[in-house]
């Protein structure tokens, strides 16, 4: 075999890659964001939870990315640890979906689909049908790279001493471990099991030793996950942990039954698959993760309970004071970036809303401990502020589903409303210091009217960043009247402010701080509406026709 017949043979494989990816982000960017909420709502029943993830896995082709969203969701706290298991075995079996279209060897019509997803993709202007090709192109390079390899690996039959060395690899711990390592270096079992199934169907590798290599990859595509949850919570942590012995002790049962009955367990997937041994590593594929689903399904909850015992103790309370970020994970994929994000930023708007609240208590009743806690939170949200915008800026250059790509300019916004409410909640503090400093008195009617705006504007915030961490339209009537009442009523105390000011019943020292605070609380009622209606531009039009019920 000469050096061409290497380069070739190595290109082919860059292709079969890069196909593969090509193939699976662009599944992911047309279809993620709507599985992603099915994934995340019907995660309740352990077995419904296993189909979606088996149906998420089979669409996306791969496994890596249904793992790395289930730690995500974990550690976000959007999925239970108990809920994990579902999902995971579901992409067990989901990823086999790849070595069966593999075997099916579509290398005669790829280059079909390279054209027509290149067509797609560079002569329409509709980002779905854009998409749609990056799938097709992806998918036709894959065969056409497999294609490559296959002709290539012709001319390693013709070099006795590189048959000699793979027909020479009997040692099934040997195999088990090139699998693992083949595996966790190309972050994909799809592909190693491909390339599996390519060298036993030109005859390089023995039927029998394919098994092993194939127990090997489905422990070496554990490590994505492993290396996501590093960063994560310690329930991430072991959902991550959760897939990797699951795929241990399933590949150990297997490895047992091998050892026992090797030849008939040969001889029958053979048969079953019509002599065609690619199609037979294939099949072995799939039904070795169907089997350790099978045996293991009813003792997941044990293995959760054995994560608790590799990964002890609990999560400390972290205290609003510490400047951490509690869900943003910057290892955690593309697919959960903006997911992650959303919930960092309603995390920051309930500290803003309650420095809201503790402010206007402190101007209200003059306390200088609530002035300081005001001001240490502050820092807090501040800090939160520049690390979720430039999060936000790094994920907006990532391949993400494209219903995530949309929403990234709303949070832009969102994020720079939930930092102004705080600065309004400091300034609200600088009054209060200002009053207790200089002992300025207030009616108990004024005092009165700002804790009732205060309590509309606190609701008005309650719905907005329900409407917004839901993405729901379930309060849109009760913010668009709470937007009129906090106008409406802060027309009406500004006037009635100008008549104390007019009667001499008001100090101008008084009447300054009055009228900056209603005016304030105005202005993050404003803010609370943006919040709310962010990121549901699709909804303009119902939006309108509320807004001219109302009137």
């Amino acid at each position: 075999m000469n050096v061409t017949n290497i380069i070739s043979l190595f290109g082919g494989l860059g292709m079969f890659l890069f196909g593969m990816k090509l193939m699976s982000d662009g599944l992911e960017q047309v279809a993620g964001a709507r599985m992603r909420s099915i994934l995340e709502f019907f995660t309740q029943n352990r077995f419904i939870g296993m189909i979606v993830g088996l149906i998420f896995t089979g669409i996306i082709q791969s496994s890596n990315a249904t793992t790395v969203m289930v730690v995500s969701f974990v550690n976000s706290g959007l999925m239970q640890l108990s809920q994990a298991a579902g999902p995971i075995l579901g992409a067990n079996i989901g990823t086999t979906v790849t070595g069966q279209l593999i075997a099916f060897n579509l290398a005669e019509i790829a280059p079909l689909f390279v054209i027509i997803g290149a067509v797609m993709y560079m002569f329409f202007e509709n980002q779905n049908v854009k998409k749609i090709g990056i799938v097709l192109l992806g998918f036709g390079i894959l065969f056409m790279g497999l294609s490559t390899m296959g002709e290539r690996m012709t001319g390693l039959q013709d070099s006795p001493q590189i048959v000699e060395l793979l027909q020479s690899m009997k040692n099934p711990m040997v195999a088990i471990l090139l699998g693992f390592v083949v595996t966790a270096v190309l972050q994909s079992a799809s592909a190693s099991v491909g390339i599996i199934i390519l060298m036993a169907a030109q005859g390089l590798l023995a039927f029998e030793i394919c098994f092993f290599l194939i127990l090997g990859c489905n422990m070496g595509c554990c490590i994505s996950a492993l290396l996501v949850s590093l960063n994560g919570n310690k329930d991430a942590k072991r959902a991550a942990w959760i897939h990797l012995l699951f795929n241990i002790i399933g590949s150990l049962i297997v490895f047992v039954m091998l050892l026992v009955a090797l030849g008939p367990i040969c001889d029958l997937f053979m048969r079953i698959s019509g002599n065609d041994v690619g199609r037979a590593v294939a099949n072995a594929n799939t039904l070795i993760k169907v089997l350790e689903v099978v045996l293991l399904f009813p003792f997941m909850g044990w293995i959760e309970r054995l994560t608790h015992i590799i990964i002890p103790g609990e999560d400390a309370a972290q205290e609003e004071t510490t400047h951490k970020l509690q869900y943003i994970n910057k290892s955690i994929s593309a697919a959960t970036a903006v997911i992650d994000a959303i919930h960092e930023m309603q995390h920051m708007g309930e500290l803003a809303k309650e420095n809201l609240r503790i402010s206007m208590e402190a101007l209200c009743s003059p306390d200088q401990e609530k002035i300081e806690e005001v001001y240490e939170r502050e820092q807090y949200i501040d800090y939160l502020n520049q690390e979720i915008t430039a999060y936000l800026v790094q994920i907006n250059s990532l391949d993400i589903p494209m219903a995530d790509g949309k929403m990234v300019g709303g949070l832009f916004h969102v994020v720079n409303d939930i930092e102004r409410i705080g600065d309004h909640a400091e300034n609200f503090a600088d009054s209060a210091k200002r009053r207790f400093e200089k002992e300025i008195p207030f009616s108990e009617k004024a005092v009165r009217q700002m804790q009732e705006m205060t309590d509309m504007v606190l609701r008005q915030l309650d719905y907005a960043f329900n409407m917004f961490s839901n993405q729901s339209l379930e309060h849109m009537r009760e913010i668009l009247r709470l937007e009129d009442a906090v106008d409406e009523k802060e027309k009406r105390l500004r006037k009635a402010h100008v008549k104390r000011l007019t009667k001499g019943k008001c100090t101008p020292e008084a009447g300054v701080l009055y009228s900056d605070v209603i005016s304030g609380l105005e202005r993050v009622g404003d803010h609370a509406t943006n919040i709310a209606f962010a990121l549901r531009p699709e909804n303009q039009d119902e939006l309108e026709e509320l807004e001219e019920e109302e009137d």
